[in-house]
């Protein structure tokens, strides 16, 4: 959302400059100056271009993420009941756990995300936050559970699970 409310008010001092350009010319103002909130201008114009293809760029990768998010929803729609049964089981253990270390509700969804595997940039589109959000709660988390990083994190998890077959 600040990303438009930028590029809105950026378009419009553009616009505004572009207007005191061709006023400027028809006052006869010097061409030093007329060049000067030209450029202006033009970095204006190419700085609100900037931002409208970043901000594309961004919603194709949520668009397609969430694509992706939505094709895994779909796929462990399709495993066998007894799959479901110990992926329920196995959710329950994680959630105890994450309760254990006393991870707050926003931790938790990190947490999941990221034993999901997705990236800081991916959980920080997923949950319509900041990249830097995201990674001072996986920090936090780390140190909840006392762990150094992602891969230990991950680790715990998993060894518990190869440990009891």
């Amino acid at each position: 959302m600040k990303d438009i409310v930028i590029t809105v008010i950026l378009s419009i001092i553009m616009v505004l400059n572009f207007a005191d350009v061709i006023t400027d010319i028809q006052l006869g103002v010097p061409t030093w100056h007329i060049i000067e909130e030209s450029l202006i201008v033009l970095a204006a114009g190419l700085t609100v271009a900037y931002l409208v293809i970043e901000m594309r760029h961004r919603s194709r990768q949520l668009e397609q993420l969430t694509l992706t998010l939505s094709r895994a929803d779909r796929d462990m729609a399709n495993i066998t009941e007894e799959m479901r049964s110990a992926r329920k089981q196995y959710s329950e253990v994680i959630q105890q756990q994450f309760r254990a270390w006393q991870l707050t509700t926003s931790e938790q969804e990190v947490a999941m995300l990221l034993l999901k595997g997705l990236s800081f940039k991916e959980i920080a589109a997923v949950r319509n936050t900041r990249e830097k959000t995201v990674r001072q709660q996986a920090s936090t988390i780390y140190a909840k559970s006392g762990v150094d990083g992602r891969h230990a994190f991950a680790a715990w998890f998993l060894e518990d699970l190869l440990a009891s077959a």
